[in-house]
């Protein structure tokens, strides 16, 4: 049975390559959006797979990598308070900011403890009354839901002492932000699937509507990622600029409506700092008036330094899609998975780590 499903992927992966050369007779440029995208593309050489005119780029879909130095630098300003405790998902004690890190911190002494859910932040609340615990919420649609069911969880539990730090993002505005810019050639989208599972499609339609472009909602299995792009190929092909969705199985056409309500109630949106893209207008999500004395930044008192970004880093333009990590003088040289110097190279999405990790092999010694 293994065996025999083993050959029906096999034959079907490249029914899907041969089509896809078929349908592209020129050279064209898609970019995946999702850093699990990224990170399954290259796990399943399908980078080798693909017939040489088609060129996948990767887009700013790592929550961490797009985090701007200014957040990372108001968190640590708020780790130096001896009555506060940061509470954060363990990814995002490697991100560099402008002269420290979080993880630089708590080797000093900081009280940084990690989470697996913001849910675990009330917790440590309710164990630390005369304590202020900021939860650094970082992350897309996907995971914003959770974190305002953890600050409605906040005030049906009656803490005074929780705090959020949020850096939510929206992807859909980003991805206008990056087209509108005009300094990248792309073809087409592959777009998130776990976002799409909660915006649903209408938010994309600008990309087919507006920018003639089109775009398919892919899952993250490489027959997945292969069919997408195989539907890509149909509409270049054609002369099609359609949102499409290849991940039916999971994506809605309307997305998950109890995440966008929820997301409604707690958040307003408001704009954000991109790294690499810089501030995009209704972009983010901040804490609403409502929910007022939750928000981090709205209630505790933070110093924070003069913003820089790490001399060199190219980061920004990876996350844009104008250069691939290579071309970054620092990559695998001064910046390495284990000493990163960009956040690229820090989260298990991160393009320059997927590259240093699954790429060719040149500079892994």
């Amino acid at each position: 049975m293994a065996h025999d499903q083993s050959e029906y992927l096999r034959k079907t992966a490249g029914f899907l390559v041969a089509e896809i050369d078929r349908l592209i007779t020129g050279p064209v440029r898609l970019m995946e959006v999702c850093g699990t995208h990224t990170v399954a593309i290259f796990k399943s050489g399908i980078r080798q797979l693909l017939p040489p005119q088609v060129e996948l780029l990767s887009g700013p879909g790592c929550p961490v990598c797009v985090t701007a130095n200014d957040y990372l630098d108001s968190a640590i300003a708020c780790s130096r308070s001896e009555d506060v405790i940061i509470t954060t998902f363990g990814d995002m004690l490697r991100v560099p900011g402008s002269s420290s890190s979080l993880g630089a911190r708590k080797a000093d002494g900081a009280d940084i403890q990690i989470v697996y859910s913001p849910l675990e932040s009330l917790d440590i609340a309710a164990a630390n009354p005369a304590k202020k615990v900021v939860f650094l919420a970082v992350g897309f649609e996907t995971t914003a839901p959770t974190t305002a069911a953890t600050v409605l969880a906040a005030e049906q539990a009656g803490l005074d002492n929780f705090y959020v730090l949020s850096a939510h993002k929206l992807v859909p505005p980003a991805l206008r932000a990056l087209l509108a810019a005009g300094d990248v050639e792309v073809d087409g989208f592959l777009l998130p699937g776990h976002v799409s599972a909660v915006i649903g499609e209408a938010p994309y339609r600008f990309i087919a509507d507006e920018y003639h472009l089109p775009a398919v909602i892919a899952g993250f299995e490489p027959l997945d990622i292969l069919q997408a792009v195989y539907m890509l190929a149909k509409q270049i092909n054609s002369g099609d600029a359609l949102i499409e969705n290849q991940y039916s199985r999971v994506v809605k056409l309307e997305g998950n409506p109890t995440a966008r309500q929820i997301l409604a109630q707690v958040y307003r949106e408001t704009d954000a700092s991109w790294r690499g893209l810089g501030s995009i207008a209704g972009s983010g999500l901040a804490i609403n008036d409502k929910y007022r004395r939750y928000d981090a930044l709205a209630n505790l008192s933070v110093e924070v330094e003069e913003t820089r970004e790490y001399p060199g880093c190219r980061c920004g333009e990876v996350l844009r899609g104008l250069i691939k990590p290579a071309d970054c003088p620092l990559f695998a040289t001064a910046c390495v998975p284990e000493e990163p110097l960009g956040s690229c190279m820090v989260s298990l999405e991160g393009t320059c780590a997927a590259w240093y990790k699954y790429g060719d092999g040149r500079w892994q010694g």
